[in-house]
């Protein structure tokens, strides 16, 4: 888990790459109605999948909320166009008045999703070849790993599985800042009136859940040796992949 050669630019130059990379994919899946609805049941299955490897820290009084917000938030099946859309409205305002901390957040954020967005079109396609004839893809894990080892290569998965760790360090060290609670309970109405809701309430929803965490080390080492290990067993081919992760 590696940085990549994009994080020589700077946070806003990387919102508004990643923006410009996932609005694209987007846009392409929008024009194929096939594409379109494989995407969103490949995108229910990953997140019925994570539910799947993270009982333990779903049903954990102290991980629980940062669980829900990394399986709703990060990896799930929600779609962030709306968000990504009003950071693109105000880059140039977040560069001058967003800590630098927060707009690297956002920065990681829009990559992890332009990244995601692309991968679980790859695995649709991949998944659409296997079943060129149904009216509606039959998931399996077996023919997920399948699409998965087409789809992807061990360095973009690996890149996935670092950006989420990086935000959740990020978020993890905004939550330790009390200026940034106040800040973001000041803006709430405001961003809601200038059409920045689903911005503010991406951070609020990180702030909070890691805020009352209370130190993420162990919840980030928990889902970065899981994915890791997942990524090594699907790219292996092991027909048990998915099994026992939460021992």
């Amino acid at each position: 888990m590696t940085p990549g050669a994009s994080d020589s630019a700077t946070p806003a130059q990387r919102v508004r790459e990643g923006i410009a990379r996932v609005r694209a994919l987007r846009d392409a899946a929008r024009a194929d109605p096939v594409l379109a609805q494989d995407r969103l049941l490949v995108r229910a299955w990953q997140a019925d999948r994570l539910a799947r490897t993270y009982p333990d820290l779903l049903s954990s009084p102290r991980y629980g909320p940062a669980a829900e917000f990394f399986l709703s938030d990060l990896y799930g099946p929600k779609d962030f166009s709306a968000r990504d859309e009003e950071v693109a409205r105000i880059i140039p305002t977040m560069a001058r008045m967003l800590p630098g901390s927060a707009l690297e957040t956002i920065a990681l954020a829009v990559e992890l999703d332009a990244l995601a967005e692309g991968l679980d079109q790859q695995v649709a396609v991949a998944l659409r070849r296997l079943q060129p004839g149904a009216r509606a893809l039959e998931i399996s894990e077996a023919s997920y790993a399948k699409a998965y080892r087409a789809a992807s290569s061990t360095a973009e998965r690996e890149r996935q599985i670092w950006l989420t760790g990086r935000i959740g360090t990020a978020l993890d060290r905004l939550a330790r800042k009390p200026l940034i609670s106040g800040a973001l309970r000041l803006m709430e109405g405001p961003a809601h009136a200038a059409g920045l809701g689903a911005l503010h309430d991406f951070l609020a929803r990180g702030f909070a859940a890691f805020r009352d965490m209370r130190g993420a080390d162990e919840f980030l080492a928990v889902i970065g040796a899981r994915e890791t290990r997942i990524n090594a067993r699907l790219f292996a081919a092991d027909p048990r992949a998915f099994d026992s992760e939460s021992a």
